[in-house]
């Protein structure tokens, strides 16, 4: 099922779309749909994550600046250390 929802966008983006709308032989609310899902998707996922790491803080669940620092300077070399948790 559907839902129609109706956005402002600037002129350029709206040519824009016009044109890649023309070039990929879709329409162009199928291409906003799909830009709309891909950014709801990934904004979900970044606040969730954000969410998970304001927990693990809340719980004491964190890694030190020092040992981060250490573990960083580590990288590339033959004595990399593994990542601290």
């Amino acid at each position: 099922m559907t839902e129609t929802l109706s956005i402002r966008i600037d002129a350029e983006t709206k040519q824009r779309l016009d044109a890649l709308a023309r070039r990929s032989r879709r329409s162009k609310s199928f291409l906003a749909a799909e830009a709309i899902t891909a950014y709801v998707q990934s904004e979900e996922w970044q606040l969730g994550e954000i969410q998970r790491g304001l927990s693990d803080l809340e719980s004491g669940h964190d890694v030190g600046h020092d040992k981060v620092s250490e573990w960083m300077r580590s990288w590339g070399k033959r004595t990399e250390k593994k990542a601290p948790r």
